[in-house]
């Protein structure tokens, strides 16, 4: 990012909460000079938090982070972006994702996960049809792999306010990355990646991805993003992290990215205490050198400080407390000590 502009940084907003406090999220966001802020999707549908977002403010950003990609069809999900974006005077930004397998199969009851990155492609090229044709009338079938539609019947739809709605794909692996770089409008980097990770590796899986599509670097967005816990009482900061660490490394897709960071043995670990649903004894296998590898740990500005060569590399950046793991009370906290300690 050139040194001369504004940094941009990304909050977010409860995925549950009453309208008028996700509203009033977004609207302290966009006061403090956030670039955007972020819904993010775990069980349900991460529309409704930016809608309620979109009424307060006009200038944020306001990404889904990340709307699970195969757990409806992916006409559904262009018809919601549409929404979203007109809602939103256009400043709605498609994060989506296939989520691993366990969710979309298990948890979702959606079969068909198949290969996630040839499925992820097809869902792709069905929601930029869908948003470019629904309107003109063009829109009759579309016969993939993953995906089936007949649209004889579709009576059409409103002109969407903007037919190239980014879509930005998050990663964890090479593969992916390659291919958010290769057909992605933005790469959102997971929130466990290390710095090292997404400095030193992360660059070169991007650079293949364009070269395959002969891209340049400005035609993609990187927003990386970071878990963290600045506390000013350090051994607090690394406790808070453990079970975000633990969850994580817990699931079977990612070993590969642990076993890069020499956490091999740790994530085979945790895999099976998860399949105990032993969360607690999990995270208790969590070194401290561990927590502070994945999540960023320490005061904040040790906490700034670790996440100042990230900037080298990324347009934007999402700093967030590890939500899934901390009571609501405890993340709220941390999300007003990364705003106004860490981000400003």
């Amino acid at each position: 990012m050139p040194s001369n502009e504004p940094r941009k940084y990304w909050g977010a907003v409860a995925p549950v909460a009453p309208a008028a406090t996700i509203a009033e999220q977004a609207r302290q966001q966009e006061i403090a000079g956030l670039y955007g802020t972020l819904a993010l999707q775990v069980y349900g549908p991460p529309w409704i938090s930016l809608t309620a977002a979109a009424t307060s403010t006009s200038k944020l950003q306001l990404m889904s982070w990340v709307a699970l990609a195969f757990t409806r069809s992916p006409f559904e999900t262009a018809m919601a972006a549409i929404d979203v974006d007109r809602i939103s005077d256009g400043r709605f930004v498609l994060g989506l994702g296939p989520t691993v397998r366990s969710f979309s199969e298990g948890i979702f009851g959606c079969p068909g996960y198949g290969k996630p990155l040839e499925h992820l492609r097809e869902t792709i090229d069905v929601i930029r049809l869908v948003t470019q044709k629904a309107h003109t009338g063009e829109l009759k079938t579309f016969k993939g792999k993953y995906y089936s539609f007949d649209w004889s019947e579709f009576q059409g739809s409103a002109p969407p306010l903007r037919v190239d709605i980014p879509i930005y794909l998050p990663a964890v692996g090479g593969p992916m990355i390659e291919m958010a770089a290769e057909i992605g409008d933005g790469l959102i980097g997971h929130p466990v990646w290390s710095v090292p990770w997404a400095t030193e590796t992360v660059p070169g899986h991007v650079a293949r991805g364009l070269t395959r599509a002969g891209r340049k670097r400005s035609d993609l967005h990187v927003c990386l993003a970071f878990y963290a816990t600045p506390n000013y009482d350090r051994k607090q900061s690394i406790e808070d992290a453990r079970g975000c660490t633990a969850f994580y490394a817990g699931v079977e897709q990612y070993e590969k990215y642990y076993v890069a960071h020499g956490y091999g043995a740790e994530a085979k670990a945790m895999q099976e205490g998860v399949k105990r649903q032993d969360y607690q004894g999990v995270a208790s296998l969590v070194s401290d050198e561990m927590a502070s590898t994945f999540v960023l740990t320490g005061t904040p500005e040790e906490v700034r400080a670790k996440i100042e060569p990230a900037w080298r590399f990324a347009d934007s950046i999402a700093i967030l407390p590890p939500v899934l793991t901390l009571t609501p009370e405890k993340s709220a906290a941390y999300f007003e000590t990364i705003i106004e300690k860490v981000c400003m």
